[in-house]
């Protein structure tokens, strides 16, 4: 089942077009303005030059890249955490794996900011308290169950002091993500989905000129604030990324070069969220099919085995590796082989990102 990450920010920042790109889908863009309520849904694939390198060695029938689901939900509003203005958006979020804000920084004088001005360090910190006001609210709720009846109930003994430490933190306004907790405090507290202790990830959403110049309104306040709060920044130009989509492959390069782009932005923010999670791929390949396994960062081989098949896991002997980077320094799997890169590792070995990996089993 692949990872998820919610699509979110105020009306009008781009959000669903964004949503679009990632999946190909054609969600109406101004359905939110309509008071839609529903959140979109779709799959995006994450972008990996080494797969399509070895699909050009291998030719294989099938090509499999990693993949993460995509959750757009309707614009915040502000007290969006009490269900106004009709949107209920965190049900859809409180289970995906990471979030993405997208912070509107271009102007359209034909698309109005629902506040009137472009701020984005505003924008982020509405958003930003529309979250930490969410999980102060679950807080609350767990708490009162705890303390409701004549016998506390608590998942563990730990809970109730835990959860009175992060209202504390929260009421600072500072995401649950930074609070620091030993690793029995964590195992007490991972029955309950904070949306502030997810992996989130800043998408400055500009226009061509911000985007050619290489700077927004604002952009060293944005860039201390977001370091300070544990986010990673991306810029991208929805307008942009738009354009390229609809062009083939060499007008895309082209268009690409003279804009200065080496990796189109849909490309980087998918490959953003996917490290974010903590996530690497392995990958296989052969004339049948060439695909990208998505496991845990530090993933022993043998756990990583069972990723393909339970019974490869179970009889496992051997991991025979290559890093992708001696393939494609010597050309060939057989110059690879010649050269002494190819390796037999235990059950123990940490798999690394672009391991090139034929299990050897026995059940």
């Amino acid at each position: 089942m692949a990872l998820s990450c919610g699509i979110i920010g105020l009306p009008t920042s781009g959000k669903t077009t964004f949503f679009n790109l990632l999946t190909g889908s054609q969600a109406e863009t101004s359905a939110w303005g309509s008071g839609k309520t529903t959140a979109n849904d779709g799959h995006a694939y994450v972008p990996d030059e080494r797969l399509d390198y070895l699909t050009e060695m291998f030719h294989p029938k099938k090509t499999t890249y990693a993949q993460l689901e995509i959750i757009d939900v309707p614009g915040l509003v502000k007290g969006a955490y009490q269900g106004k203005g009709g949107n209920d958006f965190l049900a859809a979020v409180r289970d995906a794996d990471a979030l993405a804000q997208i912070v509107r920084a271009f102007n359209n004088d034909e698309v109005l900011h629902p506040d009137g001005s472009i701020d984005i360090l505003r924008d982020i910190e509405t958003i930003n308290m529309e979250l930490i006001f969410a999980d102060l609210q679950l807080i609350e709720t767990r708490l009162e169950r705890i303390s409701g009846g004549s016998k506390k109930k608590m998942e563990n003994p730990l809970e109730e002091g835990l959860l009175m430490r992060c209202r504390d933190f929260l009421e600072g306004e500072k995401p649950l993500k930074l609070l620091e907790l030993n690793e029995e405090e964590r195992e007490a507290l991972k029955h309950i989905t904070f949306l502030t202790n997810k992996p989130m990830l800043i998408v400055i959403n500009v226009d061509e000129n911000q985007y050619a110049d290489g700077d927004y309104p604002g952009k060293a306040d944005v860039e201390a604030y977001c370091a300070e709060q544990g986010y990673e920044v991306l810029v991208c130009s929805a307008k942009i990324e738009e354009e390229i989509s609809h062009l083939d492959e060499e007008e895309k390069a082209m268009f690409m070069e003279e804009l200065g782009i080496s990796e189109s932005g849909v490309s980087r923010m998918a490959k953003a969220v996917y490290t974010q999670l903590g996530l690497i791929s392995f990958l296989t390949a052969g004339e049948d099919e060439v695909r990208a396994w998505t496991i845990r960062k530090g993933l022993p081989a043998k756990q990583a085995a069972g990723k393909i098949h339970s019974d490869i896991e179970r009889g496992f002997i051997r991991a025979e590796t290559v890093a992708f980077a001696d393939l494609k320094q010597h050309g060939s799997m057989a110059a690879a082989r010649e050269k002494g890169c190819f390796r037999l590792e235990g059950k123990e070995y940490a798999v690394q990102d672009g391991d090139i990996i034929n299990f050897r089993f026995n059940v």
